[in-house]
């Protein structure tokens, strides 16, 4: 289980990296304009929102108390399956200010619980 968790939390440090890296250059505007990097963020918000929800909950209340989990896992659902009503602004917000906090708990259960991953 310990592996399997280790591996979502992986996956949500990783989505961040790349919302970061999608997004460094652009402002709201920019984003919002170009279709493909609409999409690409959110998708890694998708995939981040997924992996959340198997992060076992001991985890997130030991290191994340403040972290609101369950409407970071609900996201995903709204990009899914109500994406016609996503707003744009409130996903751009949830970039400038919320990203941070939770990579910092993300680091922080990293730490924790990362081992050398093992040669194949």
């Amino acid at each position: 289980m310990a592996d399997r968790s280790v591996f979502r939390v992986r996956d949500v440090k990783q989505s961040i990296l790349a919302i970061r890296q999608l997004l460094e250059n652009q402002t709201f505007d920019s984003m919002y304009a170009d279709v493909v990097v609409r999409a690409a963020f959110e998708r890694f918000l998708e995939i981040l929102s997924e992996a959340s929800r198997s992060i076992p909950d001991q985890w997130k209340h030991e290191y994340g108390p403040a972290i609101p989990w369950r409407q970071v896992g609900d996201l995903g659902n709204v990009l899914r399956h109500a994406y016609h009503r996503t707003d744009a602004r409130m996903l751009w917000e949830v970039y400038k200010n919320d990203l941070t906090p939770l990579e910092l708990v993300i680091d922080a259960m990293l730490a924790a619980h990362n081992t050398p991953e093992r040669d194949n």
